[in-house]
Parts: C-alpha cells; structure tokens; sequence
C-alpha cells in the first residue's frame, strides 16, 4: 500500500509507525501491543463493524497493509531498536532545522509553544487514538495529523538535549535510544544476536519466535553449521523429524565437529528407521515418524527441552 501522506515524519522519506498506531514514540512494548489490539478488533473481518463492500475492503487493507507492518516493526525489539534510534537522529535535525519548517495542523502549532511538551503531547494522542479509526476514508488524514505532533515532540524533546546540560536537562523519553542497538557486546555480528535470541526462546520452548530467529539468521548466512543445528532442534522438537534430518545433515557437513548435530542426527537417523549406510530400516519405523506422539512431551525428544511445549 502507498502511503498517500505527505506531512509530519513522512515528509522526511519515513514510515512513521507510531502515528499509524496513534501511540507516543516513546510508547513501550505492552502500550504498543494493547493499541494494536484495539484498532485489530475495529479493523478485522470477524469483529468489524464495517458496512457494504467498500467499507469492508478498506478496513481489511488498513489492517493487514498499514497497521500489521506498523506493529510488526515495533514489537520486534532488534526492529524498533533500530527505528527508534532513526527517530532520535531525525529528532536531532529537526532540532537544527525548526526555523524552516512548516507545520500545516493547528494542533501541532499549538505543541511547538505548549509549556509541557510531554503532557500536552500524550494528552493529544490519546485524544485521537479515541476516534481515529472512525471513518476509514479519513485515517490517513488523521495519520498525518499523529505524524506532525510526533515531528513537534521530537523537534523540542532533541532540543532541549542539544542546549542543556546533563545537569539540567528535563527528562528525555528518548535519550537511551542511542545505546539501543549495542546493549549486547560490540563484536556481536547480527546473525550472532539471532542466534542469541533463537537460543534464550529455545530454552524457554518458545519454538515459532525461536524458528523465525534462525530463518532470518541463515538468509544472512546459509552456510552457518551452529544455525542449522539449532533450527534442526525446533524441527525436532516440533516432530518434523525429516526437517530436523535436514538440517543435521547441513550442519555436519558444515562443520563435521558440530557437538549438537553430532548428539542427535544418530537419534533422527534411527527414528527414521536409516541405517549407517544410509538405506531406510524396516517399515515399523517408518510408522514411527508418521504417528505424532500423543503424550504431551513434543515428541520422541522432547524431554531435551524439558516438558510440555508452552
């Protein structure tokens, strides 16, 4: 969908996610989550009060082409951390350009000389979040309007930053964002915080989020031998044994030590009735894999994990 706004952050060649949901920038993952909620039962087609066809379809592509991205790149912590660092350098120029721009809503000209910056902001988002999915055929105005309030607030919040000294500086809901994308150690590559991530949802059994870290790990690096034997235990904890295989196999062959897929590819292998040379076992076997364990244990393995899947 094509962004028909040209005011506020948009102006700037920036998808402003914040003023698609109506939540401050500075709006935190629970406050992020539970609007998203809302306009999700106002927007989707088993809870939407739209009416006639037209109504329906704007609402089904307001949903799933502007508000599931937006919150998309704002629940995903490595997504909004680096979104959030953008928004503090842009507020950081708007700072140093404030004389030259031009805001077209009242609303916003009111905030550029309001005495409490973070109060009369909130207060008007939340004043708009209220009605802003009331008629469809208006949310991308009502958008742009989000977007200069959020262009106003990063324009004073920086400001104050750049002219004060730490001493004195107001509070600024902003002034961590900078250290956002290296809270894990500065040698971390990307793929590693993957991993990282993959790893920590792994031991929590949290085996979808988990798959999807090391999916986007092995785009970066398909040849990466602790990757594809981490996926394999999703595959495996999962009962997708011929999957698990797969990647056990890949691992291996990446690196022939790999103490993971060396564990566990034998154990794939006997479950899938192969044996050493690599023909398939009796067909008792082959049932095996076909009917999925019933116990509540996630299968033949699943104990690797501890328990029930959660």
């Amino acid at each position: 969908m094509s962004l028909k706004i040209d005011s506020g952050l948009f102006t700037y060649d920036f998808i402003d996610h914040h003023a698609i949901l109506c939540v401050p920038v500075d709006a935190e993952i629970k406050e992020i989550r539970k609007r998203y909620l809302q306009i999700a039962r106002i927007l989707h087609p088993d809870s939407s009060h739209a009416v006639g066809n037209l109504e329906k379809q704007i609402a089904n592509e307001l949903l799933s082409k502007l508000v599931n991205p937006a919150y998309e790149k704002l629940s995903i912590e490595r997504n909004r951390g680096e979104y959030l660092l953008i928004l503090s350098q842009m507020g950081k120029r708007l700072a140093q350009e404030a004389a030259s721009i031009s805001l077209r809503t009242e609303l916003a000209q009111e905030l550029v000389a309001a005495p409490n910056i973070t109060m009369s902001y909130k207060d008007a988002i939340a004043k708009i979040a209220t009605t802003q999915f009331n008629d469809l055929q208006q949310v991308y105005t009502i958008v742009a309007q989000v977007s200069e309030l959020n262009l106003v607030y990063l324009m004073r919040v920086a400001g104050q930053s750049i002219t004060r000294t730490p001493a004195t500086q107001p509070h600024n809901p902003l002034k961590q964002l900078p250290v956002i994308p290296t809270s894990a150690p500065k040698e971390e590559s990307v793929v590693e915080q993957y991993l990282r991530r993959a790893q920590s949802l792994l031991e929590k059994n949290q085996l979808s989020p988990a798959k999807v870290e090391l999916q986007d790990a092995l785009k970066l690096e398909p040849k990466n031998s602790h990757c594809h034997s981490l996926i394999a235990m999703v595959y495996l904890r999962q009962n997708q044994l011929k999957m698990a295989k797969v990647h056990f196999d890949n691992a291996l062959k990446l690196d022939p030590e790999n103490g993971i897929a060396l564990e566990w590819k034998p154990k794939v292998d006997k479950a899938l009735g192969i044996t050493n040379s690599g023909s398939q076992g009796s067909s008792s076997s082959k049932t095996e894999e076909k009917q999925p364990d019933k116990s509540g244990k996630g299968g033949l393995f699943g104990g690797f994990f501890g328990g029930k899947k959660k």
